[in-house]
């Protein structure tokens, strides 16, 4: 019988290393290749928002402001620190995977000032609008203006700085100021 064990001892143990010489190496690949491919997605912004982008520029005042895209709500706001880790989690998670069109920073430490919303006909659906609240409602106790602009195919960028300052300084402005009506 002790003829028998050894070798079965020593196959055991042959699988077990073999075991972890796999997992070794399927380790160590999964941190230098994916398993899934990648590929690029094309234009950071929809045409909607790349035209109102440009009208941007135009209308903040560059010596003061930068204008940053598509920023993650994660990289500018949390929620309230809280002995509850289960509370704390469930309100990084509800901001974590959504983010701002716009943002508007001072141009020498990268303050957020104000974001900006572009509205197109995505925000008409319910689960958009409830984000919407959520991000204005969010906004609102950490004052951080939340400027929400319906997109439309032209600006006034005369108007929009207007707003924008109005904004930054908290004073409101009509939106409708901002849109050059259809000819």
């Amino acid at each position: 019988m002790d003829a028998l064990l050894l070798p079965l001892l020593v196959l055991v143990a042959l699988f077990i290393f073999a075991g972890f010489l796999k997992k070794s190496k399927s380790a160590t690949q999964s941190d230098d290749t994916p398993e899934h491919g990648y590929r690029k997605k094309g234009p950071l912004f929809t045409p909607a928002e790349r035209s109102f982008y440009g009208v941007l520029l135009q209308a903040v005042d560059q010596e003061k402001y930068q204008v940053f895209g598509k920023v993650r709500v994660a990289d500018l706001l949390e929620p309230q620190p809280s002995r509850n880790r289960s509370q704390w989690q469930k309100a990084f998670n509800a901001i974590s995977s959504k983010h701002f069109d716009f943002v508007l920073c001072k141009i020498d430490d990268l303050t957020p000032v104000a974001v900006i919303e572009l509205d197109d006909k995505s925000h008409n659906q319910k689960h958009r609008q409830k984000r919407d609240e959520l991000l204005k409602k969010i906004c609102k106790q950490t004052d951080l203006p939340m400027i929400q602009i319906p997109a439309k195919w032209a600006y006034k960028t005369e108007a929009l700085k207007m707003m924008l300052v109005k904004e930054i300084d908290g004073e409101k402005m009509p939106e409708k100021a901002v849109f050059q009506s259809k000819k």
